[in-house]
């Protein structure tokens, strides 16, 4: 029982001299926000990240594919593998806090002049006294490096989802544009038709049917080079859904989809806290703080308990009856090393700065997206609406160039010209559409939606 009441009294003390811990407690460095995310009056207080994303993109087939692709994106499965290794790691380091007992059994015959049997079994006890903090400093250390890759995860989601849904929107856009191509093609089609008959009947020359001969050509080559976009398009989202190349379900049509009108922006230090990536930077910064502190205390001398309880003899009868017991305490204290410990200090203290400065560029880079992503959204609104004017006033400019052409008013160049700017006012519309989608798409993951 004396050994018992001895293993407790180390035990305690060893409890009690690991409540020093030295060593700078991590701060946020200072960042100097803004007081608003872009120069507005106004001044939200709810966030975006109060919106999910199945609230944003209400298209259904869409839905199934985000989903599709957060289930089996391989990239996502790779980082959610990454969280687990780093969680078991940090469980790793968390256990060096605490003692390890080791479990060693032998037995052995010699034979020489004195032929004899050994039996041994022998339990140890080690235990690192952390008296200055470098065991938790460590812990914490693999918590932040844990954390890192919890929040790299969250980064990878918010980003899968913004480019599974950009993708789809340029597909729907692109389909549209095939559709827009295919119904001028029929229209010019039928210009060759009237053109010949025309000409054939002497009421214009051979130079109006052979330009509309031209144009209906120069329609027909757009067809298969669209046709290859949208299969591209298709193997795009087939790779972020985590499937082999094959045919996209479609839903509504790119001019039918319905998105948020308007986003709540929230306050700059709100965006800290819910974009995952400036999350991940800080959590980098703080594991380069907890380094410095194990390296710190590396200048101190380390004292671990060891403690051994066993049984030996050369009969194994009498096993049991020759005890032994064993307590020790060994000191390891640095005397000269060239300067070593000191330099690694200074380096981890480098690397501390670095990293200081990165998180501070992260900051910055975060809010820079989240202004260019403003700036786009209200700017290509404005120009969809226009596009829309455009395309209206094109329509009624053809219709009654063709109407002059049949009654003889205007030539033939006069139809080609209108015909050409309602071609091209249609694709800037279905471009501004599209545009305007994905406007919203980076908005919404720029301000750090997308993940709950």
């Amino acid at each position: 029982m004396k050994h018992y009441h001895i293993v407790f009294i180390a035990a305690l003390i060893g409890s009690l001299s690991t409540s020093c811990k030295i060593g700078k407690k991590y701060t946020r460095p200072e960042l100097n926000l803004p007081t608003t995310i872009i120069d507005t009056n106004r001044t939200d207080t709810t966030t975006v990240a109060d919106i999910q994303w199945p609230a944003i993109y209400t298209d259904t087939v869409l839905q199934r594919l985000i989903n599709t692709a957060l289930a089996y994106n391989k990239n996502l499965l790779a980082a959610a593998a990454r969280v687990k290794e780093s969680r078991y790691a940090h469980r790793m380091e968390k256990a060096n806090l605490f003692p390890g007992i080791d479990a060693d059994a032998l037995g052995a015959r010699e034979y020489d002049r004195s032929p004899g049997n050994t039996f041994n079994i022998e339990a140890t006890l080690s235990w690192e006294l952390d008296l200055w903090g470098k065991l938790r400093w460590s812990s914490q250390a693999s918590l932040a490096a844990y954390l890192q890759t919890v929040e790299g995860q969250r980064a990878l989601h918010v980003t899968l989802i913004s480019q599974v849904a950009q993708a789809y929107f340029e597909l729907r856009a692109l389909d549209m544009e095939l559709s827009i191509v295919k119904q001028t093609h029929e229209a010019r089609v039928e210009s060759v038709r009237l053109a010949k008959l025309r000409f054939e009947g002497g009421l214009t020359s051979e130079t109006a049917y052979r330009q509309a001969q031209v144009e209906l050509a120069k329609t027909t080559t757009l067809v298969p080079d669209l046709e290859r976009q949208i299969r591209l398009k298709e193997n795009e989202i087939s790779l972020l859904t985590g499937q082999y190349p094959g045919d996209i379900p479609r839903g509504a049509n790119i001019d039918q989809q319905m998105l948020l009108p308007e986003l709540p922006v929230g306050l700059p230090s709100s965006l800290l806290e819910r974009r995952p990536d400036i999350r991940q930077a800080e959590y980098k910064l703080k594991a380069a703080n907890a380094k410095v502190g194990v390296t710190y205390t590396n200048l101190f001398p380390q004292i671990t308990l060891t403690a051994r309880y066993g049984r030996e003899d050369s009969e194994l009868g009498d096993f049991l009856k020759a005890p032994y017991f064993y307590l020790g305490g060994k000191l390891l204290a640095p005397v000269l090393n060239a300067g070593n410990k000191r330099a690694r200090l200074k380096a981890a203290r480098a690397a501390l700065e670095a990293e200081t400065y990165s998180y501070q560029q992260t900051v910055l880079s975060a809010f820079k997206e989240v202004d260019n992503a403003l700036t786009t959204f209200s700017k290509v609104r404005d120009m969809r609406v226009s596009k829309a004017r455009l395309e209206e006033a094109a329509r009624s400019y053809m219709e009654l160039a063709n109407l002059q052409y049949i009654n003889g008013v205007v030539s033939y160049l006069n139809v080609l010209d209108a015909q050409r700017g309602y071609f091209d006012a249609q694709i800037g519309l279905n471009n501004a559409v599209r545009d305007e989608l994905l406007s919203i798409v980076n908005l919404y993951r720029a301000l750090g939606g997308g993940w709950q």
